[in-house]
């Protein structure tokens, strides 16, 4: 029976919580306040803890980072309110495995809660090898967003991850194997968000040439290099107002990352042999079948680099993964 500790200060409501998973055959331990939790889970075995944002004597966060530091394979479901999506967002960073929004949807609590347990111990890795595509600008709606959303509760919760972080404007890293839509991910994102009316551009660096990324990338003026027979607008340029997708972003070279990184810090890019600096605003969204945090240890892709594409995460999920979506 899968150990949990329940971690909330209104009492009624734990109760009601507790009552609930105890009858689904979980066994659960109920506290009120963080240092209480962190005592309980120092002295005894947890595979789940379930807590409030708000705590009397801290917060849900606080216990997450403290969770992870000690117990790194323990998951978390962090409970929020619906005004609290900076919150649900940073819990995500932080590791948690999932949030809860009040009032508790009982269906969902125990879905999420066996969902959890049952990935606890997992930990897939991503090594395919990328295909080409090619670049295009699009204001177009994804064509088939039922691929996307399936109806496995993989899927749904995917969903759930795009509609948090598409009306925010922060980064995003999806990671999968080739052919699992990330590309329509980033659309359905680009669709949600604020920029809906601007443009998507996407941009496969898996398959451009090393020598010509950044002027792919930013663009070049006439002249600048042997073949730049006329001046060239780049994909970030062509983007402004709107979305750039970076797909296979750890194929590009360590030059060009340094001028991704400039760009994305400062906002503005210079064309490959200019000299004018041109102002950006742009969101991206960048995809990868790799591991770039492993890159990054090699160092072959800029540590700096990834936390800034990283500011959120997205697994798309493999059809032969999402058993509910292979019966349709």
């Amino acid at each position: 029976m899968a150990q949990i500790l329940l971690v909330e200060d209104d009492l009624t409501y734990s109760r009601i919580v507790k009552t609930f998973l105890e009858k689904n055959n979980f066994s659960v331990t109920a506290t009120t306040k963080v240092k209480e939790a962190q005592n309980l889970l120092s002295g005894e075995k947890y595979e789940l803890i379930i807590a409030d944002f708000r705590l009397p004597d801290g917060t849900g966060m606080e216990l997450l980072q403290w969770a992870k530091a000690n117990f790194p394979q323990l998951q978390v479901i962090l409970i929020t309110h619906y005004s609290d999506i900076r919150i649900a967002i940073k819990a995500m960073k932080l590791g948690a495995f999932e949030y809860i929004t009040k009032p508790i949807n009982p269906d969902e609590l125990l879905a999420t809660v066996k969902e959890s347990l049952a990935q606890k111990t997992e930990n897939p890795k991503q090594s395919q090898t990328p295909i080409p595509s090619t670049s295009r600008e699009t204001h177009l709606p994804v064509k088939n967003p039922a691929y996307v959303i399936g109806n496995s509760m993989e899927a749904e919760k995917l969903e759930k991850h795009i509609q948090l972080v598409a009306p925010t404007d922060l980064s995003v890293l999806v990671l999968g194997e080739t052919g699992t839509g990330k590309e329509l991910i980033s659309k359905r994102i680009h669709q949600y968000s604020s920029r809906k009316n601007g443009p998507f551009v996407a941009l496969d660096c898996g398959a451009l040439p090393k020598d010509l990324a950044g002027s792919e990338l930013f663009g070049h003026v006439k002249g600048a290099f042997t073949g730049a027979l006329d001046n060239k607008t780049g994909h970030f340029e062509m983007a402004h107002g709107g979305t750039i997708f970076l797909d296979e972003v750890g194929n590009l070279s360590y030059d060009v990352q340094i001028q991704l990184l400039r760009a994305i810090q400062e906002r503005k890019i210079r064309k490959i042999g200019g000299n004018k600096e041109i102002e950006i605003d742009v969101r991206i969204i960048a995809a990868t079948n790799e591991n770039l945090l492993t890159q990054a240890g090699d160092g072959t892709f800029r540590e700096d680099l990834y936390h800034r594409l990283n500011e959120f995460t997205l697994n798309a999920i493999p059809l032969r993964n999402r058993k509910g979506d292979l019966e349709h």
